[in-house]
């Protein structure tokens, strides 16, 4: 087996999408109470627009931390960004409201094939995997065109007024949470990330029961390792991987743990295992919220 480096990761990648001017426009404006909640729009690639919330803290001083905020798959195309602000679906998964309460800008888009970015009528998984089939015939991944939309995403973010672009934080719940391995791993302007529920590696995934996503289909991946060299590659970020005893996404979680510990020179890799199945629950998300104070702060 070869092993697993950055250079043979994004070989493997394929091709990644040409970066262009973001042209971001506001498309509305809402007063929230302690934050103002704006609705953007912003090319991730010159025929790609794409929609976002930014949420803006009332009484911050100076520039501000600001958080990626992820939204989950759940297998609803409907929803993406507007869930992790709270304007619909699971109050659990409203992570982007909360810490913009707690004083944090946040960054909440759709990822590609869901809420605003899925283009069928039905809003079904047909885009998802259009999104992927058509690039695997190219030599392309999907993960690749996702890894690039974070990086635009946080390119828009420090361009911002309001953001210290030297304090980039990332967070996300099952499909979010896969990307906070990937995000910080592939762009080293995120310091602190946190996975909640998304950290099962590629051989686990392998049981029918459990599968692989799309956007992480990778060839070959497996000839190279696995998802806990991908966290090694984060540090000198720091990463808290929150899974729960019950939950087949979170498989192997501890195993993978003391595997990536060892290569933490600068940053922290923290763990954190928690009673339940697929869920984000009010005391999982305080510990994940004191995890990004303690390294964006």
């Amino acid at each position: 087996m070869v092993s697993m480096n950055r250079e043979n990761l994004f070989n493997l990648l394929g091709r990644f999408p040409e970066k262009g001017s973001c042209n971001p426009i506001i498309l509305e404006s809402v007063d929230c109470g302690s934050y103002i909640r704006e609705k953007i729009e912003y090319s991730a690639e010159e025929d790609d627009r794409v929609r976002a919330y930014i949420l803006i803290p009332k009484n911050r001083i100076g520039k501000t931390p600001a958080i990626f905020c992820h939204h989950q798959h759940a297998g609803n195309f409907e929803l993406g960004k507007s869930e992790v602000v709270g304007l619909a679906g699971d109050p659990d998964q409203a992570y982007a409201s909360e810490l913009a309460e707690r004083g944090y800008v946040t960054f909440a888009p759709d990822a590609i094939a869901f809420e605003e970015r899925n283009w069928t009528e039905d809003k079904s998984g047909r885009a998802e995997y259009f999104e992927l089939a058509t690039r695997l015939v190219k030599g392309e991944t999907l993960l690749a065109k996702a890894l690039h939309d974070v990086a635009v995403g946080i390119d828009y973010l420090q361009s911002r007024n309001e953001v210290d672009a030297e304090k980039i934080g990332f967070i996300g719940h099952s499909y979010g949470g896969r990307m906070a391995i990937w995000g910080p791993a592939f762009d080293k302007r995120i310091k602190a990330s946190v996975s909640n529920c998304g950290c099962v590696n590629f051989k686990d995934s392998l049981d029918k029961s459990v599968g692989i996503q799309m956007e992480f289909c990778v060839p070959g991946i497996m000839q190279l390792g696995d998802i806990e060299d991908i966290i090694k590659m984060i540090d000198p970020a720091s990463l808290l991987i929150s899974a729960t005893d019950d939950d087949k996404w979170s498989r192997g979680a501890e195993k993978m743990f003391n595997y990536a510990s060892p290569a933490f020179k600068e940053g922290e890799l923290g763990f954190k295992v928690w009673p339940g199945k697929h869920i984000f629950t009010k005391e999982m998300r305080d510990y994940a919220y004191s995890f990004l104070d303690k390294h964006l702060s």
